[in-house]
């Protein structure tokens, strides 16, 4: 999605999660960890796998995550996620990171990721969940 002035703008709707990073998030030059920043993005596309399945889902691989920009200490970052398919047990979504620095309005996308979940039942096997909306089955 593009702005008026031709810069990328985050997803329509609000994030699944916001948060803002922190020092004990980051290394000593104020550069926040790429793995935090994934479990950002995990817990995010969880809590919409969750929802989507009506139950335990857990993640099982994470497609084509590059990262674009830093983050730094202070700056918040919004994390957006969308299903985008399903399949009997599984859902992928695709999560987007922004971040906005403390005293700026202007929001840049700082990665994605495409998570694959798999709905599990109390025994932790893999049990059917509902089709995408509007996917026709």
């Amino acid at each position: 999605m593009m702005s008026e002035t031709g810069e990328p703008c985050p997803p329509p709707g609000a994030p699944a999660i916001r948060v803002v990073a922190m020092p004990a998030d980051a290394n000593p030059y104020g550069d926040i960890f790429g793995g935090w920043l994934m479990s950002m993005m995990d817990l995010a596309a969880g809590s919409i796998a969750s929802r989507h399945s009506r139950g335990r889902a857990v993640t099982i691989a994470v497609e084509a995550m590059q990262f674009h920009l830093p983050v730094s200490v202070g700056d918040e970052v919004s994390v957006y996620a969308s299903l985008v398919r399903t399949g009997r047990t599984s859902m992928t979504i695709e999560v987007e990171a922004w971040r906005r620095h403390r005293h700026e309005e202007t929001m840049r996308k700082v990665t994605e990721a495409r998570f694959t979940f798999v709905a599990i039942d109390a025994e932790r096997m893999p049990r059917p969940i509902p089709p995408l909306a509007g996917a026709g089955a």
